[in-house]
């Protein structure tokens, strides 16, 4: 799956950085929760092991990826989970999407913050006491 392209940082290039992001995130939207909340769609494309490696390619290269390839990636990962969102996607300790505890996860993740003093974490040592 190597591509001839490989993917230049986007360190310093905010502009590179939010078109990567808004591609990921439109893939996320499309195949994780469009597709993975349709009950017209399967809870999971099922594929045994040694298949399911053979299509993710999941050699470590030492050179990087074309974003095109990146994203082609991102969409294969979530093709091939199980989408735990599903309708029909049954759990003994969680079940279904909720769209505003995925947003406060975006939040968080986004941050990249510890909670553990005020100084770093200002909101949220505050949020939970």
């Amino acid at each position: 799956m190597a591509d001839s392209e490989a993917l230049p940082s986007l360190a310093g290039d905010p502009v590179a950085v939010e078109a990567l992001l808004r591609a990921v995130f439109g893939v996320v939207v499309d195949e994780a929760i469009q597709k993975g909340t349709s009950v017209s769609q399967k809870v999971c494309e099922w594929k045994e092991p040694e298949e399911l490696k053979q299509l993710l390619d999941l050699e470590l290269r030492s050179q990087g990826e074309s974003q095109k390839q990146i994203l082609e990636r991102c969409r294969a990962v979530i093709r091939y989970s199980v989408k735990t969102g599903h309708p029909r996607f049954f759990n003994q300790l969680f079940s279904g999407l909720d769209p505003h505890a995925l947003a406060g996860r975006i939040i968080t993740e986004s941050l990249n913050t510890s909670q553990y003093t005020y100084e770093i974490a200002p909101v949220f040592v505050l949020m939970e006491e």
